[in-house]
């Protein structure tokens, strides 16, 4: 099933067009004709896939749209419907124009033979590799339909994480922004009449003002370049983290940062332990389970420790050896993973865990307001007290020679 965009007119002559689902453009004609439009071009709509690794900007899908096609097709393949069929459901009630199109593109490959999981790896700008690596991992243990649930389940905690990260860095960057403005308008409107009077006193200037009148006239004569530079530095931060050594390395630094570290060690933690508790609840095998859980956990250094105690288990060994081995586990986590393995009580334990780390989680993200405030008004302070001495420093020797 493919879908058709077409100019037409109606019935009372009047400019129309739109686009109509259909199996071939005989279909899709006779479709038209059948609603009272003269057909003016028919063409087949195609969306524009792009190879993993390419730096995008957003993908004309919100996450929500995204979440609850993946809690619908979970809903209709649990019925027993057959994923071509459910996805043709799914193209029906979707209302984003742009995953209509997607997934009737995906409908077709699967339906000439591909597998789901390759089929959506085609569209990286909507299903990024964690999606993809677990629908593939839950078309091979044989369990999409709860795999797809889990799936919604964390499009959603993504959304929810992301709204209280943004909730606890709302004020610092409001300061932020307002500070860096504050200081724009003292470079650019400011110190350059101030360094035209002591220029015309032909003083000797102090080695702090030579260095603020040095950054003004940088802004006022580059601006494009400041202005170029966040753009810039963010296309180089995606494409060194789009590789595999960069986004190892990268991740190996956010685990040592102070504070951030911790909070994103937490929330790996958490999805890790509760992705698990559920899966192996549902009766899915312990190995099928590790390896989608270690597709949910977005740290390189987190995942590999994962993969080894997938291999651990399969040997016969423990689940806790290697995550204990990698010191990127906590004690605590650990000693309550071998205590579930021992007792036969795993998924309690890892629920009780998940739970745990959950509320740490929100904790720490309503305590990063607290830390944040006193450190911004001290870099603001500072900052503030070079630029006043930068310019006090001058105007009292000025003073002094009159």
């Amino acid at each position: 099933m493919a879908i058709y965009a077409f100019k037409g007119l109606d019935k009372k002559g009047t400019d129309i067009k739109g686009s109509i689902t259909a199996e071939n453009l005989g279909q899709a004609k006779q479709k038209a004709k059948a609603q009272g439009i003269m057909l003016l071009e028919i063409k087949e709509k195609k969306s524009s896939s792009k190879t993993p690794g390419t730096i995008t900007f957003g993908s004309g899908v919100s996450v929500d749209d995204l979440s609850l096609m993946t809690r619908q097709l979970a809903t209709l393949l649990k019925a027993k419907v057959q994923i071509v069929e459910a996805l043709s459901a799914l193209i029906d009630q979707t209302e984003s124009e742009k995953l209509k199109l997607v997934l009737s593109e995906v409908r077709q490959k699967v339906n000439e033979g591909s597998s789901l999981a390759k089929s959506l790896g085609d569209y990286p700008k909507i299903f990024d590799h964690i999606y993809v690596n677990m629908v593939e991992a839950g078309e091979s243990s044989g369990t999409l339909e709860l795999v797809l649930l889990r799936l919604a389940e964390f499009t959603e905690s993504q959304v929810k994480l992301k709204t209280k990260v943004k909730g606890a860095l709302m004020y610092p960057v409001i300061m932020m922004t307002i500070a860096f403005l504050l200081f724009l308008i003292i470079f650019i409107f400011v110190i350059p009449k101030i360094t035209k009077m002591f220029q015309k006193k032909k003083m000797e200037l102090p080695l702090l003002t030579e260095v603020c009148i040095a950054i003004s006239d940088f802004l006022i004569n580059y601006w494009f370049i400041v202005i170029a530079m966040p753009f810039v530095f963010f296309y180089l931060f995606k494409r060194w983290t789009s590789r595999p050594k960069g986004k190892r390395t990268w991740d190996g630094i956010v685990l040592k940062i102070p504070q951030a570290g911790r909070i994103v060690s937490m929330i790996n933690i958490a999805r890790f332990t509760s992705t698990l508790a559920t899966l192996l609840n549902s009766g899915v095998p312990i190995l099928a389970s590790l390896k989608i859980v270690s597709n949910l956990v977005g740290n390189v250094h987190m995942k590999e420790t994962i993969d080894k105690s997938r291999v651990s288990v399969a040997e016969g060994s423990t689940l806790a050896g290697p995550l204990t081995q990698s010191g990127y586990f906590p004690p605590m986590v650990t000693h309550m993973i071998s205590l579930g393995e021992k007792s036969g009580e795993l998924e309690p334990m890892l629920k009780i865990v998940a739970e745990n780390y959950q509320e740490q989680v929100d904790s720490k993200l309503s305590g990063l307001t607290s830390i944040l405030e006193p450190i911004m008004i001290i870099v603001m302070g500072i900052g503030v007290a070079i630029v006043v001495f930068a310019v006090i420093m001058p105007m009292m020797e000025l003073n002094s020679i009159k």
